[in-house]
């Protein structure tokens, strides 16, 4: 018999059903310990209460039950019941402070050697060009290696996700000497490869002009693909093609290299050399005029979602077809909203292939069907904010004593009206988190309101205490038994955690 998805789930049910064994693969005890998590806390009597704040001069950053502060030189825990400090690393100048960071714990199916090589880890990058391995839960460093003393790196992303990232270097800019002499600087940035569990070099590469164009303004790695932007569209073309065509040598770290004179791969102060010679431009997978929001690839068939560059198209958000570019039934998605912040529109990160459309007062999921030879967006199901029908007036007396009304046009996401400010997705639960804020005596409250992610289902509000300011730049993670909430204060950070409470 299938367990019962909503609030009305039998906690005591399920636990009997796990007392009784039956269920000897992990995954299924996981599956049913979140089904009863979730059960317990979409209980009335259940609260989530704030338990600790915190704040910093440096951005704080949260993931997988761990929060940084400092440049990720302290750590703490949120699995007990308030934050404690995990590690705390040496303290590091603004020469080698870390700029950037990634957190790497992929189970694995085989184990590796050395054991320390499938060690949950943080990859942090240093203002100096050296890639650190630490340990996620004691900080011990497990490997470095050093990137270039030519090119300065600066940002980590994932190409797929636990598998394989890249390290990107800022953008080359012609000096002043280079300018007045008319040198034109072809290098926009250099792009370095990296597989995780073990750390192993797949290559570097650099993006120039002369084979990209000159109008190149940005280049990431994504899923396989690289995703060139320029001034009015967006190239993708197969990173797996580029490495069989133009990798000129295999790099292993800590090994010798021809590139490099016989030098050592990942050494200061050498580094690790350009082994990935672009000489002509790749064939293009896909190419799209859009505006500066560039695209979004998702869904079940294949499709894109992009702003076209025409004036008439602001605001508009086209979900085409990857094959061949055609636009889908009801493919143009647009929220007529006054406002000061734009909608937004992304795939659902449940990898459902549904879309995800939301704007001040209107959350939409949809979905594509596929209808004999096309594809069609429909509505799977929506969230409104409750307001008052009537629009908001003033009343002024002439010197006559004439009585006027006047009707305010009021802004959508005005702080005054319940507004919808964010919409987050909790994997392990499968519950939608959509943060809702309104005004209370002058002072900016906010809610998370958690609905089911299959059917809408509204489940149960969580109040916020500390105030929400609208002008802040805000973040807010769900995950499971606790909440973050992550605000920028000018130039302070502030961090408040949330844990689930027994009645």
């Amino acid at each position: 018999m299938a367990l019962p998805r909503g609030h009305g789930a039998n906690t005591a049910a399920m636990l009997t059903r796990r007392s009784r064994g039956g269920m000897t693969d992990a995954g299924s005890v996981s599956r049913l310990n979140l089904k009863i998590l979730r059960a317990i806390l979409l209980q009335k009597n259940r609260n989530y209460t704030k338990v600790w704040s915190k704040s910093s001069a440096s951005r704080i950053m949260y993931e997988n039950s761990k929060i940084y502060f400092d440049n990720y030189q302290s750590c703490y825990s949120c699995l007990h019941s308030e934050p404690h400090l995990l590690h705390q690393l040496p303290k590091r100048t603004k020469v080698d402070k870390f700029e950037d960071a990634l957190l790497c714990q992929c189970p694995l199916g085989s184990s590796l050697s050395p054991a320390s090589a499938q060690t949950p880890s943080l990859i942090a990058l240093s203002a100096n060009n050296w890639l650190y391995r630490l340990s996620a839960e004691t900080g011990a460093e497990l490997e470095k290696v050093f990137l270039s003393s030519k090119h300065k790196f600066r940002y980590l992303g994932w190409n797929s996700a636990e598998e394989v990232f890249y390290v990107k270097s800022v953008q080359s800019k012609e000096t002043s000497l280079e300018r007045q002499a008319g040198i034109l600087q072809s290098t926009l940035m250099h792009l370095a490869i990296f597989r995780v569990f073990p750390l192993q070099v797949v290559g570097v590469m650099e993006i120039n002009k002369k084979i990209f164009g000159n109008s190149v303004t940005d280049a990431i790695l994504s899923q396989g693909v690289l995703a060139v932007s320029y001034s009015k569209s967006v190239k993708l073309f197969s990173f797996e093609h580029i490495v069989k065509q133009f990798m000129t040598e295999p790099l292993t770290l800590g090994k010798q290299s021809s590139l490099l004179g016989g030098r050592i791969v990942g050494e200061a102060p050498f580094g690790i050399p350009v082994n990935i010679q672009i000489t002509e431009c790749p064939p293009v997978l896909f190419e799209v005029q859009c505006s500066d929001d560039g695209i979004q690839i998702g869904g079940f068939p294949l499709h894109f979602i992009h702003t076209p560059l025409k004036k008439a198209h602001k605001g508009t958000h086209h979900i085409c077809s990857l094959q061949d570019g055609t636009l889908a039934g009801n493919g143009v998605q647009s929220m007529s909203c006054l406002s000061l912040e734009s909608d937004d529109i992304f795939f659902h990160p449940d990898v459902s292939g549904r879309i995800v459309h939301f704007g001040p007062t209107t959350v939409n999921i949809l979905k594509l069907i596929e209808e004999a030879n096309s594809v069609a967006i429909v509505k799977d199901f929506s969230m409104e904010t409750r307001r008052p029908t009537q629009p908001a007036s003033t009343v002024t007396v002439t010197s006559s004593g004439r009585t006027v009304k006047r009707r305010l046009q009021q802004l959508d996401d005005d702080p005054d009206q319940e507004t919808f400010r964010m919409v987050e997705y909790e994997d392990e639960l499968d519950l939608l988190t959509v943060v809702v804020t309104d005004n209370e005596e002058g002072e900016g409250k906010a809610r998370i309101r958690l609905h089911d992610n299959q059917s809408g289902e509204f489940l149960r509000t969580i109040e916020l205490v500390e105030p929400w300011d609208e002008t802040y730049i805000h973040e807010l993670f769900f995950d499971k038994d606790t909440i973050v909430h992550v605000e920028q204060k000018s130039n302070k950070y502030c961090c408040h955690v949330y844990k689930l409470k027994l009645p």
